[in-house]
């Protein structure tokens, strides 16, 4: 019962309401005369120094979801579950050469999004749709999952209701208040409230890895007790050691996760707001401390093994929610008001990422659909004014998900948004270095890497659900001899590839009009002073610029 949480509740509302109040004042915070701009609205300005991008960008990158899902992996299989702590460490060195240059190119020719930089380089309108269409179907699940941690919280608090509207309606007016506060203030308002969520989160995370093992009688007792756990599993693939079952599963888990991670919308909305190459050089050096943490995180789930932690019931009758594990676990060994606070720090963790992805597939629509495609003479303010509603419009989709949705099909949504956006990684993240590949190629690898990726998603069943169940590809249905499974996204992207590189040498040599690039070599070096060229102001669009490597 709720009562028996008012603790919990007070300071998890008091905390709520803070950070509330600090959405709304953040429209005030460091503002330019005019709001009606994306530049100002959906990119701060593009004036982030470096301790504010670095925690917008960590802010933005570890949500509420890594908080709960990341331990409820390793409680339910164990050392699969650490997928997530080698992927932020391998992606930081291979974004740190590509979003310097997409910054610099940004900056030079006012891109907001990633599809605005696709259409100038490959001269493309098709090309930047597919790569905004992407983008959007590919963060809509991720926005919705924020929910997920806050159900979490809710859950083990106790307010939970018998109807559908009764037992969300919490979520309902949480994101209603991060919906105004976002429509109000912009980019400002998460950038500022990072501030806030990382700060709780880093000292739930430092004390609790200091006591909980203390309390439980060390780290051997607790290593000990997942041993027993899944020495007991029935599935071969769970241990706290990984076996020749899930080898595979786990690297191409992890490495196809770095390749998406920074190509999701929300990550280059960061980045693009920050203000000069400098600070994205720090910030890649400085943000694997938050991998440290994860790191911390995730032994949360061996933590909940040895105290007993049982997971409350789920959706569908018969299953168990793992997500609730980490508040169970606070619940049971915390004083109420620690307690209150390692709440707050989890959904106020919800409410920054949300903002600023529902912010990134706004201007994706904005930029890419609704000024390319529906008014052309759409003045900034106008693009503005799209913007705002958008965003409401998505966080109201995100809360149609969780409402109407299994929040664990939510969870399976996730993993197949990054397969999707994946598919955008040879336009985007390879179009910052080389214009080799044909627009008409792109597309067709685009299409084929989409529909193999959609078609092995959809092989993919579980004990609950015949289809799309995760990413986890068995190799037996490529006819291998073998109970292995392979990550979905890998495949997927490399067949992209193959498909772009076979088909570019076969347009080329058919002579194919290629477009022409809008942007010069010089473009991928601008830095902070150098004068910017927007949109429509550009004289020699039209003309054969210099090619880039």
């Amino acid at each position: 019962m709720w009562r028996d949480h008012l603790t919990e509740i007070i300071i998890f509302t008091l905390l709520f309401l803070l950070v509330s109040v600090m959405g709304f004042v953040a429209a005030r915070w460091r503002a330019p005369r005019d709001m009606a701009h994306l530049d100002e609205w959906g990119l701060g300005g593009r004036n982030f120094g470096g301790w504010i991008t670095w925690f917008l960008v960590g802010g933005d990158l570890y949500t509420a979801y890594t908080f709960v899902a990341v331990p409820a992996l390793v409680f339910g299989a164990g050392a699969m579950g650490f997928f997530a702590v080698p992927y932020t460490i391998v992606i930081y060195p291979l974004v740190f050469l590509v979003l310097c240059r997409l910054w610099s190119v940004s900056h030079r020719h006012g891109f907001v999004t990633p599809a605005d930089f696709v259409r100038s380089r490959f001269d493309s309108p098709v090309l930047a749709l597919l790569v905004a269409i992407t983008g959007i179907v590919a963060t809509m699940p991720y926005i919705a999952l924020q929910l997920v941690g806050i159900e979490a919280v809710l859950k083990a608090m106790g307010v939970t209701g018998e109807s559908t509207i009764a037992r969300h309606l919490p979520i309902i007016i949480a994101f209603a208040i991060l919906a105004a506060y976002t429509y109000q203030s912009g980019l400002r308002a998460p950038a500022l409230i990072a501030f806030v969520k990382d700060t709780l989160i880093y000292i739930v995370i430092l004390v609790a890895v200091l006591y909980l093992p203390y309390k439980l009688g060390g780290w051997g007792e607790i290593f000990d007790a997942a041993d027993a756990k899944f020495d007991a599993s029935p599935s071969p693939g769970d241990g706290v050691l990984l076996n020749a079952n899930n080898q595979l599963q786990y690297v191409t888990l992890a490495f196809g996760s770095a390749l998406a991670l920074f190509l999701y919308p929300h990550s280059i909305t960061g980045v693009l707001a920050s203000r000069n190459r400098d600070v994205i050089k720090r910030n890649m050096s400085a943000l694997p401390a938050y991998s440290l943490l994860l790191g911390l995180i995730a032994l949360l789930g061996y933590m909940a093994i040895a105290a007993e932690v049982k997971p409350l019931p789920g959706a569908s009758e018969g299953t168990v929610d793992n997500n609730t594990i980490v508040p169970l676990l606070f619940d049971q060994q915390f004083p109420s008001w620690f307690t209150g606070v390692a709440y707050a720090a989890i959904g106020i963790g919800a409410l920054v990422p949300a903002a600023i992805m529902s912010i990134a597939a706004a201007n994706l629509f904005t930029r890419n659909i609704y000024k390319e495609y529906l008014r052309r003479d759409a003045t900034p303010a106008q693009e503005a004014n799209v913007s705002k509603i958008t965003s409401l419009v998505v966080k109201i989709g995100a809360v149609a998900c969780i409402v109407f949705l299994d929040p664990q099909f939510s969870i399976d949504l996730q993993l197949i948004g990054g397969v999707i956006i994946l598919q955008t990684l040879p336009a985007v993240a390879l179009g910052l270095y080389t214009r080799w590949f044909h627009r008409g190629a792109l597309i067709a690898g685009w299409v084929a890497g989409m529909g193999l990726g959609m078609w092995m998603l959809y092989q993919i069943s579980s004990p609950t659900r015949k289809h799309f169940a995760g990413s986890a590809f068995p190799l037996e249905k490529f006819g291998f001899d073998t109970p292995k499974t392979i990550y979905v996204g890998i495949v997927a992207v490399l067949v992209n590839l193959l498909v772009a590189a076979i088909l570019t040498l076969i347009l080329r040599a058919v002579k194919v009009r290629e477009g022409v690039d809008g942007t010069t070599s010089d473009d991928y070096f601008a830095d902070e002073g150098d004068p910017r060229v927007m949109p429509g102001d550009r004289q020699d669009a039209d003309a054969a610029p210099e090619p880039v490597a």
